[in-house]
């Protein structure tokens, strides 16, 4: 008979927030009279903005003329939008990442968990804890459960930042500004980890899905800003958050022609090379109509827009933040993020404080266990919300008695 991935059996019996979602339907079909706020799935809210609007309505009306029409794409992604990226999001920061150095994608989600692909299975590879389930999961179903898998707890002590390995790590999963404990590494703390990495040989996979959201200047919205990353480092962007595209699918990631590899007998390889033969043989592109659209986020009128889209999350995260702490509660995060991690009151473990968040004031939140052992005792809450449903949702936990 045939065999399976094994690898699979070792993983929870579903994804964190199938588990969520699973729970409120059930709670809503006992309930079906309960006004839930979801402040849990990093799901955004608020509508795309006309910028990104005009431009799917522009894009569309060409699919429909056989002179415009578009099939297939380049796999990289369309040179008008990735010369749009190089040019806003880094060479005007003083970064030197070229056009062809980025890979449009369909989500970050996507390229973190595949970008194992390109790795050999014999890398020890590093995950902090707590952190986005995607890279424990992906690193699971590729490797097992083995002496290859190092979790590096982050915790209140640190400061929700890992620390430099002791032992031998060749590959390490970092993701500032934080999903879930939306903590941030400053620059030196980031240069740190890119001297290690040069030194080690070792690769560093940074997830930058929310740097539109940093607030302070003096903070890296991209680990290319320390002198030598790109010899060491590849790095993940996102336009669900920023832009709203949640329900559009466009994502970026950036691959340095400079980051080498070595095969087994000492050949030095181009991972550039390798994630471009990997994405020409896997993916066909994201749609043209969708990179157009993410095209026009770069417009002068569609960074004013999402800039005013970030600042709505903002001041919800800090309606959250300052709301919890005024109750007594401890907090994290909300300030250069739109996550904010809270220690759970009265001794209750993360569960338990979801199932009271859920029953006594019908708000929804996510376990901190659900993103690893270090996530028990603690809850994340996100601010994706309207303002009004935000503010309510924090009266809400103000108003019942565990603190």
């Amino acid at each position: 008979m045939f065999q399976i991935n094994e690898n699979y059996l070792q993983l929870g019996e579903s994804y964190l927030f199938s588990t969520i979602a699973r729970k409120v339907e059930q709670f809503s079909a006992t309930h079906p009279g309960a006004d839930i706020i979801r402040l849990g799935i990093g799901d955004v809210t608020l509508p795309l903005s006309p910028a990104v609007i005009d431009a799917l309505h522009r894009s569309v009306d060409e699919m429909g003329v056989k002179e415009s029409f578009r099939g297939y794409g380049p796999e990289q992604g369309y040179l008008f939008l990735r010369e749009a990226i190089a040019g806003t999001d880094f060479q005007k920061r003083g970064i030197d990442i070229a056009p062809d150095e980025i890979f449009v994608s369909d989500g970050s989600k996507s390229d973190t968990g595949n970008i194992g692909d390109i790795l050999g299975e014999g890398n020890v590879v590093a995950i902090t804890d707590p952190v986005y389930p995607v890279y424990l999961d992906t690193t699971l179903m590729r490797i097992g459960k083995s002496d290859k898998l190092l979790l590096l707890s982050c915790n209140a002590e640190n400061g929700f930042l890992p620390e430099i390995p002791s032992k031998r790590v060749d590959v390490i999963y970092l993701c500032y500004p934080n999903n879930p404990t939306g903590t941030v590494m400053t620059r030196e703390e980031l240069k740190k980890w890119v001297d290690w990495a040069l030194e080690q040989k070792s690769l560093i996979l940074f997830d930058a899905a929310y740097e539109a959201f940093i607030r302070d200047e003096t903070i890296p919205r991209s680990i290319y800003e320390i002198e030598g990353a790109s010899r060491c480092a590849i790095e993940f962007h996102s336009f669900s958050k920023n832009a709203g595209f949640t329900g559009l699918r466009c994502s970026y990631t950036v691959v340095p022609k400079e980051l080498k590899a070595t095969t087994a007998n000492g050949k030095e390889v181009s991972l550039h090379h390798l994630w471009n033969r990997r994405q020409s043989t896997k993916f066909n592109g994201t749609a043209y109509i969708v990179q157009r659209a993410a095209e026009a986020v770069y417009s002068p009128q569609g960074q004013q827009e999402i800039q005013g889209m970030i600042e709505s999350y903002m001041q919800n995260a800090a309606v959250i933040r300052n709301g919890l702490m005024d109750k007594g509660y401890t907090v994290f995060g909300g300030e250069h993020s739109p996550y904010i991690w809270l220690k759970c009151p009265d001794g209750l473990d993360s569960w338990q404080f979801f199932d009271r968040l859920l029953e006594e004031c019908h708000v929804v939140g996510t376990p901190g266990a659900g993103f690893g052992s270090a996530g028990e005792g603690y809850f994340r809450l996100t601010a994706f919300n309207s303002r009004e449903r935000t503010a309510e949702a924090v009266e809400r936990i103000k108003n019942i008695h565990i603190i």
